[in-house]
């Protein structure tokens, strides 16, 4: 005879109605579509050392997810030895058109809600994906947000901080308010708008990918928050020959009836500056992956930070 036998302790719960599985899974729903994907996409040629330290920068955000997608040119300084092996990101290695090529070709692969692209001697300050997800949600309408960067000399000592500023149309042709490792945006700039980089500029991609925004009136906020670092290293590549010949023909496209008045603009531009507090700042510190040490972020004291790239004046 089969005794009957009272369920253990544990699984004495009564039995759930239908309804409230159907009510887990609408709420399994609403947090998916509440959670923010970040792709970060990183352009990389004969960059091993540096691409590292991007890496680890991404790899160590905290709260968010997010995808690392790397776009390495062939590149036969070691970097094929062990990118393809790094758990950390997607790779792929495949010959492109040039760095904005590169990108290009990470947003089309990109699957996050928010797209960035960091350069392999750029790297993100701990918590600022979380920072700058917490933005979005709160401001759903904004498309393009520029955040602040941290500037470093190759070995991570200071040199200033560059906050980031939503262009004028004027002064934009002048002083470009933003470091493109701090600027984030919606998926739909590329999906819907189809705002790539214009692969024709090798060097001043990022000025002309920004003017096309503000012809396009894409909505873009810029917020106090400092999300990343940026090393000038001397070898960037707007310090180079080609860069200065895109200058020139940048240069050329400047409106006539603007010229006479470049310090005005420059004068208005540094007016804004002002207004916006960003001579006005406090002692900080930053955390930084470097060359001497690459699997552990060291902290910098900054007791007199500035606004003022010394260097690149």
């Amino acid at each position: 005879m089969t005794k009957n036998r009272s369920p253990p302790p544990d699984s004495q719960t009564v039995n759930h109605h239908p309804a409230d599985n159907f009510d887990c899974q609408r709420r399994r729903q609403w947090l998916k579509i509440l959670t923010v994907k970040f792709s970060i996409i990183t352009p990389s040629f004969r960059n091993s050392a540096w691409l590292k330290l991007c890496l680890a920068s991404v790899a160590d955000q905290a709260g968010v997810e997010l995808e690392h997608i790397v776009q390495d040119s062939c590149s036969d300084d070691g970097t094929q030895d062990w990118l393809p092996h790094d758990p950390r990101v997607k790779a792929f290695i495949e010959k492109d058109a040039g760095m904005y090529d590169a990108v290009n070709r990470g947003y089309r692969r990109a699957t996050g809600d928010i797209l960035a692209y960091l350069n392999c001697d750029e790297q993100y300050l701990p918590g600022a994906l979380a920072a700058v997800e917490k933005f979005f949600t709160a401001n759903p309408k904004v498309e393009v947000l520029l955040a602040g960067s941290i500037v470093t000399d190759g070995t991570g000592n200071y040199l200033c901080h560059r906050h980031g500023m939503v262009p004028n149309s004027r002064h934009i042709w002048y002083r470009f308010p933003a470091l493109t490792s701090s600027i984030f945006i919606r998926r739909r700039v590329i999906s819907e708008r189809g705002i790539f980089f214009d692969t024709k500029w090798r060097d001043l991609g990022d000025f002309h990918w920004v003017l096309a925004l503000l012809q396009a009136g894409v909505l873009i906020a810029d917020d106090p928050m400092f999300t990343s670092v940026f090393a000038d290293t001397g070898e960037n590549m707007n310090l180079k020959p080609n860069a200065v010949r895109e200058m020139a023909e940048t240069r050329a496209l400047i409106p006539a009836w603007m010229r006479p008045l470049k310090p005005l603009w420059i004068l208005s531009h540094r007016l804004r500056r002002l207004t916006h507090g960003h001579f006005s700042l406090k002692p900080t510190r930053y955390a930084i992956y470097t060359q001497a040490s690459p699997d552990q972020r060291v902290t910098v004291d900054v007791p007199h930070p500035t606004p003022i790239w010394w260097n690149r004046l």
